[in-house]
């Protein structure tokens, strides 16, 4: 006999002007006007769910926007821990930029980000090991405390992707060859035995709106 945590991930809506970019320290806005998107994630995911989020403005405002089409969750948390990879000093540039200053600079961190992004660690940032870490210990903690209900996590690519790499036990290198989408949603579901015994299943990734 098996008791089913079903988590729904959804990354936040997409956010003007930093399409190929690392996203800044600074609070920045999503853009949640496309009310057929919001309305397919309204009727896509569970109702009475427990919803969690990170806590930035780009998370809530999407949160927001999948509540005004009418979804109101059962409950509602902020979740520092699954907020977005701190980029530190590289907050805010473009991709072009960063391979651009590699050639400049020679053999050093920002040619190892190209060659192996999980390990590395921007100046005064996290790699995305770390955020594998972080985002880890939260997830099985908020998993065992809502066993057996449906919890929707409105979140980022970064830690939706550690999220997959801790149910699948990948290398934080790995978890780069996964797309996740604006506004996609993501499902994983925890098994738990009354013996003790767990195990995941990932039912779909990457699902976009219709």
């Amino acid at each position: 006999m098996f008791t089913v945590t079903r988590w729904w991930l959804v990354r936040h809506a997409p956010v003007p002007g930093y399409e190929g970019r690392l996203y800044p320290h600074e609070e920045v806005d999503a853009d949640v006007s496309n009310r057929a998107a919001f309305q397919s994630l309204a009727d896509r995911l569970p109702r009475d769910a427990v919803w969690i989020t990170s806590g930035i403005r780009r998370a809530e405002q999407t949160a927001a926007a999948v509540r005004a089409a009418g979804l109101a969750p059962a409950s509602h948390i902020a979740e520092p821990a699954f907020a977005e990879q701190s980029f530190g000093d590289w907050a805010g540039q473009s991709y072009d930029q960063l391979m651009a200053q590699s050639g400049e600079t020679g053999s050093g961190l920002r040619e190892q980000f190209w060659e192996a992004p999980g390990d590395v660690r921007p100046p005064a940032g996290e790699s995305f090991g770390d955020l594998i870490g972080r985002v880890s210990d939260a997830f099985s903690a908020l998993t065992e405390a809502h066993r057996g209900k449906d919890i929707v996590a409105v979140a980022h690519g970064g830690s939706i992707r550690a999220m997959l790499c801790h149910v699948l036990d990948l290398h934080p290198n790995k978890g780069f060859g996964i797309s996740i989408d604006n506004l996609s949603t993501t499902r994983v579901d925890h098994f738990a035995r009354a013996d003790g015994a767990e195990s995941w299943r990932v039912a779909f990734v990457n699902l976009r709106p219709t």
